[in-house]
């Protein structure tokens, strides 16, 4: 806010404990606020984006400006800024992890009920128009038709297809169709710029209003986010955005084939299951995939192994179908 001329005013009132959060003052009402007991975090350098971020992204949000090219949207633009030196220095350090503080403000609140919430972890390079696209999109549809909240990643490939599913509050069918116009441009290279147009064609003719939220990352910026998720939490800090996504999981996580990030969110997951004191504290966790997870993968044999004779051991499943994933989640 800006609170220039307000000085008198603000000499009235008691601030003791209040906190100013990159607010404008005059000099002399700023050491006055402090020296009354007031907390002022001044104003951050320069940086192409808002540190005291009140809400959520939207895709609109994000993707503003793509008319002009993907290179000229805040999206693009703040992940070419994390690649200057300048992102490094101590006040961009401190203005990326106020935004990610207040990220995770706005996504304890999109997440009101983490007990109805679904994960659905899969690969980043899945294609729009192959079976596992579409697999998951029918996925997504049918966990939000439960009455569960979809998260995921919220980025590209699998992640788009549970957002897709989620958001389109329509027939087997309309997804089936939505995927196959998608298919026009199955991946985000070599330009980004054409496969978030055609998700924006597909989000007006499907309306895709159904609420599902994507937490994605500006440390693999070079995987844009996808436009399906209604709410985008989008961190710097990737360690506290795999963290919150994986907590707010509270009804359960499903696994789809993925390579290095989804296998790190299986053991990131595995290890807060392994170590819950009681059954509460579990996070039923699902593979999908046998000879995958088995053998192409092998990260089933592991979780297997650690899972034994834990609390987590009823609670850790491999399966070879979206159906029966179904199945274990809504009994």
């Amino acid at each position: 806010m800006d609170l220039r001329g307000r000085g008198e005013v603000l000499s009235r009132v008691d601030v003791h404990n209040t906190f100013f959060l990159g607010c404008r003052f005059k000099h002399r009402v700023a050491l006055s606020l402090a020296e009354r007991g007031a907390t002022v975090f001044p104003r951050l350098p320069q940086v192409p984006f808002d540190a005291y971020r009140p809400a959520l992204y939207s895709a609109d949000d994000l993707y503003a400006g793509l008319a002009d090219g993907y290179a000229t949207t805040k999206d693009a633009v703040v992940y070419a800024w994390t690649l200057r030196d300048r992102s490094r220095l101590l006040d961009a350090g401190v203005a990326q992890a106020l935004h990610d503080h207040f990220m995770s403000d706005g996504l304890n609140d999109a997440v009101a009920s983490p007990e109805t919430a679904v994960g659905v972890m899969g690969g980043h390079a899945v294609g729009r128009g192959t079976a596992e696209f579409r697999e998951t999109a029918h996925l997504g549809r049918r966990l939000a038709e439960a009455g569960h909240l979809v998260l995921t990643g919220g980025g590209p490939g699998a992640m788009e297809g549970a957002h897709l599913g989620a958001s389109l509050s329509g027939s087997a069918s309309a997804v089936d169709a939505a995927c196959e116009l998608l298919a026009s441009v199955p991946s985000f290279v070599p330009d980004v710029g054409a496969w978030v147009e055609v998700a924006f064609e597909v989000k007006r003719r499907w309306g895709c209003t159904g609420a599902n939220v994507g937490v994605p990352t500006w440390y693999y910026g070079h995987e844009p986010p996808n436009i399906f998720g209604t709410g985008i939490a989008k961190y710097f800090d990737n360690a506290i955005r795999e963290d919150i996504l994986l907590r707010l999981c509270g009804a359960g996580i499903i696994y789809v084939p993925g390579r290095a990030g989804t296998t790190q969110e299986i053991f990131q997951a595995l290890t807060r299951n392994y170590y819950a004191s009681d059954e509460r504290g579990v996070t039923p966790m699902i593979l999908v995939g046998r000879e995958y997870w088995r053998h192409q993968l092998p990260a089933w044999p592991l979780v297997e192994a650690l899972a034994s004779g834990r609390l987590m051991e009823a609670h850790a499943h491999l399966v070879d179908t979206m159906d029966e994933a179904l199945e274990i989640l809504e009994p």
